[in-house]
């Protein structure tokens, strides 16, 4: 990747010595050797702090005290500063030396057996109990929220490498045979994608053959709008940010963890290039200097295409393109940091707490500067919207609504995975033309039109039209559109317990009505015996005072429950 040409931050002044806090442990020799010659080569800046844990991490299997201490002293950083980070993301283990002064040995390797709704609705819990004993002591199970592979459910990690629908024979078969990397399957190359005629429209752009007006206007006329969840106009951002004061950033969420998303993971797993096209144009519509793509650490085979990909890119740019700084971050397990203003937090090497706004992220977001925020699937259609025009992306729809939507659907349908289809379409629509239908044995029962936050609805609004707006009087909202089919099996207070233990696990703990909320909701619903008053209570706190969207929208399943399933609870 290109160095960065925009000034970060100054850490010190030169020649500077650390922050030392009082009490702060000493740097042991061998610790600072250790973690030098790791980080030898690398920039040593306080926003590649999360790659740095990483490397340590990776190579030793865990992150020991002194190594973070050693950390902190090459940074110059307080020891708190690292292990405050270090702490907060999921797929950092931070271990204390014992009274001996040695650490514990790390587990020789962990299988991760996702939990997220579609995976327990497969069989993880029957996983998660059999694992163990089959594996042996030497192979650490543990339980993993959402993993982003919901049609594959049941699914699992042997380190790095996941297994699709599995059972205990293939994941000890993994383990085994050490399949633990993700080499991706074919997808499209640079090669292959400039055959077919990719890069010409951003050449076209930077060549004077479309004017930057013309390119926003081609956007706003197509009615595009964030397809992360937020659903703010594409076009109408372009223009709020090329607005602000220059430098302006850029920063891409690919960290897609809402359970029962995985769109943005389908499409770079096959045309990594029509997104980094998007990208791209994107820049220079807005006069971006710098790019930070972050992507999510599950996707361990879609960070080995885009690392291989830009590469191969910024080696041989299109003709006449002169490429903006581009840097790729690896995020470390964290769902909050889907939250725009988390996400910039994190990129900055901080732990992934979301801002309080105003400011925008648009005014003054990575680094104090005007930033472009958008999700990997916005970004993957600006090629074929502006090559075929704004009015054909506007073209598609049903029952009055206008665009495409990528829905990710898993649950009870024969045919699960990511399904092009057009906004407006009902759920039931959806399951029939695109899914092959339910199960066998199975009947609609209910359906989460928008992932764990989006709610859960009914078998009798499965005539609803599946687009932005037209689900809120519902108490509901489509989201990144992750469509969980629920059965005549399966219960809506189980589907409720299962979503709010994933919101209190995924919690940034800032703000009490999230944090403690969360708790409190998930004690309130352990039984069938609801308090529906105290609960009504509680979610309008949650709503009210939360600082994001996690803490604002985590009631939405139990309220859901209580409104359109309280035939599934005990009266008392």
């Amino acid at each position: 990747m290109n160095a960065p040409v925009i000034p970060i931050q100054v850490l010190r002044e030169p020649g500077a010595k650390p922050r030392r806090m009082t009490g702060e442990r000493p740097v042991p020799p061998a610790a600072l050797e250790e973690v030098g010659a790791l980080l030898a080569g690398r920039p040593l800046r306080k926003d590649l702090l999360i790659e740095h844990l990483h490397a340590i991490n990776d190579r030793h299997g865990q992150l020991r005290t002194d190594h973070l201490a050693a950390l902190a002293r090459l940074l110059r950083l307080s020891q708190v500063e690292v292990f405050e980070v270090a702490s907060f993301y999921h797929h950092f283990e931070v271990v204390r030396e014992g009274a001996d002064g040695s650490y514990p040995v790390p587990a020789a390797l962990t299988v991760r057996v996702c939990d997220g709704i579609a995976c327990e609705l497969a069989g993880a819990q029957d996983l998660l109990a059999k694992l163990p004993a089959l594996l042996g002591t030497e192979v650490r199970v543990i339980a993993a929220p959402c993993i982003g592979r919901c049609e594959q459910a049941p699914a699992v990690a042997v380190h790095q490498h996941p297994i699709a629908n599995a059972t205990p024979a293939t994941v000890q078969a993994a383990v085994v045979a050490k399949r633990t990397t993700h080499e991706p399957a074919a997808y499209v190359d640079l090669a292959a994608y400039r055959a077919a005629g990719g890069y010409a429209t951003l050449r076209q752009c930077l060549g004077g053959e479309r004017d930057v007006e013309g390119v926003i206007a081609t956007m706003e006329s197509s009615g595009l709008r964030g397809l992360g969840g937020a659903g703010f106009p594409a076009g109408r951002k372009w223009r709020i940010v090329r607005s602000q004061a220059a430098p302006r950033l850029m920063a891409v969420n690919i960290d897609e963890g809402e359970p029962g998303t995985f769109k943005d993971r389908h499409y770079l797993e096959r045309d990594p290039h029509r997104f980094l096209e998007g990208l791209l144009i994107a820049a220079w519509a807005v006069g971006i200097d710098a790019v930070y793509v972050y992507l999510r650490d599950e996707y361990h085979g879609c960070r080995a295409i885009l690392e291989r990909e830009l590469a191969a890119l910024e080696a041989n740019p299109p003709e006449g393109v002169t490429l903006p700084t581009l840097e790729l971050r690896r995020g470390a397990g964290a769902y909050i940091c889907g939250e725009e203003s988390a996400m910039i937090e994190s990129i900055e090497g901080k732990r992934g707490m979301p801002r309080l706004r105003p400011p925008y992220v648009a005014q003054v977001g990575l680094f104090g500067r005007p930033t472009l925020e958008h999700n990997f699937e916005t970004l993957y259609w600006v090629r074929d919207i502006l090559e075929k025009g704004g009015d054909w992306f506007a073209s598609h729809g049903r029952n009055g609504r206008k665009g495409l939507r990528s829905f990710s659907v898993s649950g009870r349908v024969r045919k699960p995975g990511v399904h092009l289809a057009p906004a407006g379409i009902t759920l039931r629509e959806l399951v029939a033309e695109h899914c092959g239908g339910m199960q066998d044995g199975h009947a609609l029962y209910a359906y989460l039109p928008g992932g764990a936050s989006g709610g859960i609805l009914p078998e009798r609004l499965a005539d609803v039209p599946l687009d932005f707006d037209t689900l809120q009087p519902h108490g509901c909202f489509i989201g990144s559109a992750a469509v969980v089919v629920l059965s005549d099996q399966d219960r809506a207070t189980d589907v409720a317990r299962n979503l709010m233990r994933f919101f209190e696990h995924e919690s940034c703990g800032q703000c009490t009505p999230c944090r403690s909320g969360t708790e409190k909701v998930g004690e309130l619903i352990a039984s069938d015996r609801w308090d529906t008053g105290l609960l009504a209570e509680l979610s309008q706190v949650m709503r009210d005072a939360s600082i994001c969207g996690l803490g604002q929208a985590a009631p939405n399943p139990v309220d859901c429950v209580v409104k359109y399933f309280p035939h599934e609870l005990q009266a008392g």
